[in-house]
C-alpha cells in the first residue's frame, strides 16, 4: 500500500468523520431543544422509551451521543434509571442508521448531496436552511469519504500481510478486541462501522471474520459513556454501565449463536453480491434481537448494576461540591445535547444555592432574636459555600457560553448568570444581618420588643418572598414577575414605615441610640433583599425560563441557642 493510498485513506476517514459530525451539528442546532424536552417527558412505557431511544439516535447517528445524553439527564435527577436503561436499549437500534444509509448504496449521488448541502448554507439566509444544508452537505461527504476510503484500500487485496492479518480474525477474540479498541478510539461505533462496511466493499474481510468484529465495536461504542459519567452521580455512573452490560449481555449470546449456527451464511445468501449490506444487516440483527432478549428485564438490569455500583455513605462528599455540573460537559464530551443538559444541570444547581442563601437568610434573622457561636458559624459556613457556587457555576457559563446554542438558550444562560450574581447578595446581605446581631451581643445592646417585632415582620416577609421564586411552578413567568413586584414594593414602604417608628422611639426615649444605628443599618438590608429577589425574577420573565423552585429536602435546619440578656435598647 504505496503513501498515495494511505493519504487517501486518511483522508477518508477525516471527511466520513467530519460528515457525521456536520450532520450532527444541523440536528443538534434544529432539534437539540426539542430532544431534551422529548427525554423529559418520557414516561416509564418501556416500548415507547426504545421507541424514543431509536428515533433520537437515528437522528443524530450516534448511540454514544444519546446514551451520553441519557447519563446527564440521570446525573440532573430529571430520569429514572429504569426509564435510562429502555432509552439505551433503543439507541443501540437507532445506531444502524448510518450502515444502512451506505447499504443503499447510494454514494454515487454524494457529490449531488454535498453540492445542495452547500447552496443551502451558502445562498439561503434562513437559519433553519443553513442548519438542514449541514445536514445534507455532511451526508454528502460522508459518503465521499467512504469511497475514498473502499478505493485507498482495494489494493490491500494483493498484500500478503494484511491478507494475513484479516484472516487472523477468525480468532474470535482477536476480532471482538480489535474492534472494540478501534471504536473505542474513534468514539463512533457508527464510523467504525461504516470503514468495516468499507473494508468490506474492497473484498478485503468477509461476513464470518467481520460478525466479530461487530461484537467489538458495539462493546467499544460504551466507551464515551462511561468516560461521561466520570465524576458524576451513582446513577449516572450505572446509566453508562448499563449501556455496557447491555452489549457485552448480547456478545455473548451472539457469540454462541455464531458458533453453533450457520447464522452468517443466512446472511449471505440474502444479498450474496452485496457484503456492506450483509454487515449492515447482521449489525441490525444483533442490535434487535439483543433488545428484544433484554427488554423484560430492564429492572433486572438496573438491580444488576445497582449490586455492581451499590449507594455508598461518602458519594455526597463533604464540603464544598458542585452536586449536578460536572467538569467533563466543558470538555466536549457530550457530542450532542451538550447545551440542553447543561441548562437542566445549570438550573438544578442554582436552586440549589437559592436554597442555601433562603437558609441563611432565616438563620440571621434567628441570629438577631437569640445569637449564639454555633449559629453565626454556621451562617459564615454556608455563605463560603454560596461565595464557592458563584464562582464555579459563573466559570460554566463563561466556558458553555462560546459553544453553538440556539438563541432562546442564550438568553436562558445568560439570565441565569444574572439570577447567580443576585443570589450571591442575598448571601451577602445575610452576613451583614448576622453581623448586626454579632455587634449587638458583643456592645451588650439588644432591641426593644417593638423592634425586634418588627425584625420578625421582616423576616416572614423575605422568607415568603424567596417561597415564592421556589413554588411559582405552573404559573407564567410574568405573575411570578407581577407578585414579586408586590413583595418588593411592600418591603420597601415597611422599610420606610419601620425607619418613622424608630425615629420615634429614639425622640422618646424608648430605644438606645447606637442599637438604633444599627437597627437602620439592618433596615438598609432587608430593602436590598427585595431588590435582588425582584431582579431575578425579572430574569425569569425575560428569558422565561423554567421558575425556579425548591428541591425535596433543600433545605436544613439549625436551631439557634438563647442569648444571655443584654442592655435593651
Amino acid at each position: 500500500m504505496g503513501l498515495e493510498n494511505v493519504l487517501k485513506l486518511i483522508g477518508g476517514l477525516a471527511l466520513f468523520l467530519y460528515g457525521m459530525s456536520m450532520m450532527s451539528g444541523g440536528l443538534e442546532a434544529i432539534a437539540g431543544d426539542k430532544l431534551k424536552k422529548i427525554l423529559e417527558r418520557l414516561t416509564s412505557n418501556r416500548f415507547l422509551g426504545v421507541a424514543v431511544g431509536t428515533g433520537i439516535t437515528a437522528a443524530v447517528q450516534s448511540s454514544s451521543a444519546t446514551t451520553v445524553m441519557v447519563v446527564g439527564f440521570v446525573n440532573a435527577g430529571i430520569m429514572t434509571l429504569v426509564q435510562a436503561t429502555w432509552i439505551i436499549m433503543g439507541a443501540n437500534i437507532g445506531t444502524n442508521i448510518t450502515s444502512q444509509l451506505i447499504a443503499l448504496d447510494i454514494g454515487k449521488l454524494a457529490p449531488l448531496f454535498a453540492l445542495l448541502g452547500v447552496i443551502f448554507i451558502v445562498f439561503l439566509r434562513s437559519k433553519k436552511l443553513h442548519h438542514a444544508g449541514q445536514i445534507i452537505a455532511g451526508l454528502g461527504i460522508l459518503f465521499i469519504g467512504m469511497s475514498m476510503m473502499s478505493q485507498s484500500m482495494t489494493p490491500l487485496r494483493d498484500d500478503p500481510v494484511f491478507l494475513d492479518l484479516m484472516t487472523q480474525f477468525g480468532n474470535p477474540f482477536l476480532g471482538i478486541l480489535i474492534g472494540a479498541l478501534f471504536t473505542a478510539i474513534i468514539q463512533s461505533s457508527s464510523a467504525s462501522v461504516g470503514i468495516l462496511q468499507a473494508l468490506a466493499a474492497s473484498g478485503l474481510i468477509g461476513l464470518p471474520n467481520a460478525v466479530y468484529v461487530l461484537f467489538g465495536q458495539n462493546i467499544g461504542t460504551c466507551v464515551t459513556a462511561l468516560i461521561a459519567s466520570a465524576g458524576v452521580s451513582r446513577n449516572a455512573k450505572r446509566a453508562a454501565l448499563i449501556h455496557l452490560t447491555f452489549n457485552i449481555v448480547g456478545t455473548a449470546f451472539f457469540f454462541a449463536v455464531v458458533r453453533l449456527s450457520p447464522v452468517e451464511s443466512l446472511f449471505m445468501s440474502l444479498t450474496p453480491d452485496r457484503p456492506v449490506a450483509q454487515i449492515a444487516n447482521f449489525h441490525l440483527f444483533f442490535n434487535v434481537t439483543t433488545m428484544l432478549l433484554l427488554l423484560p428485564f430492564g429492572k433486572l438490569l438496573v438491580r444488576f448494576v445497582t449490586r455492581i455500583l451499590p449507594d455508598r455513605p461518602g458519594d455526597l462528599e463533604e464540603g464544598q461540591y458542585l452536586r449536578y455540573l460536572d467538569r467533563s460537559i466543558l470538555k466536549n464530551e457530550y457530542p450532542i445535547g451538550s447545551v440542553a443538559i447543561f441548562i437542566i444541570q445549570l438550573r438544578l444547581e442554582v436552586e440549589r444555592m437559592l436554597g442555601m442563601a433562603r437558609d441563611n437568610i432565616e438563620r440571621s434573622f434567628s441570629a438577631v432574636k437569640s445569637n449564639s457561636e454555633k449559629l453565626q458559624n454556621e451562617i459564615e459556613r454556608v455563605e463560603d459555600y454560596i461565595d464557592y457556587l458563584n464562582k464555579e457555576i459563573s466559570y460554566f457559563i463563561s466556558h458553555m457560553i462560546a459553544m453553538e446554542m440556539t438563541e432562546r438558550e442564550s438568553v436562558a444562560i445568560n439570565a441565569y448568570f444574572k439570577i447567580v450574581g443576585n443570589i450571591e447578595r442575598i448571601g451577602d446581605h445575610a452576613i451583614n444581618i448576622a453581623g448586626y446581631a454579632d455587634l449587638l451581643q458583643n456592645k451588650g445592646l439588644k432591641l426593644s420588643e417593638k423592634a425586634l417585632s418588627e425584625v420578625d415582620t421582616m423576616r416572614d416577609m423575605c422568607l415568603q418572598a424567596l417561597d415564592v421564586l421556589y413554588a411559582h411552578k405552573d404559573r407564567p413567568a410574568s405573575e411570578l414577575l407581577e407578585q414579586m413586584q408586590n413583595a418588593e414594593q411592600e418591603m420597601d414602604d415597611i422599610t420606610a414605615r419601620f425607619r418613622s417608628k424608630q425615629i420615634e422611639r429614639l425622640m422618646a426615649g424608648e430605644c438606645n441610640g447606637e442599637a438604633c444605628v444599627i437597627y437602620t443599618e439592618m433596615l438598609t438590608d432587608f430593602e436590598r433583599l427585595g431588590d435582588h429577589m425582584l431582579n431575578i425574577a425579572q430574569a425569569v420573565n425575560i428569558s422565561n425560563i423554567e421558575e425556579l423552585r425548591l428541591p425535596q429536602g433543600a433545605r436544613d435546619s439549625v436551631s439557634g441557642e438563647s442569648s444571655t440578656t443584654e442592655t435593651e435598647a
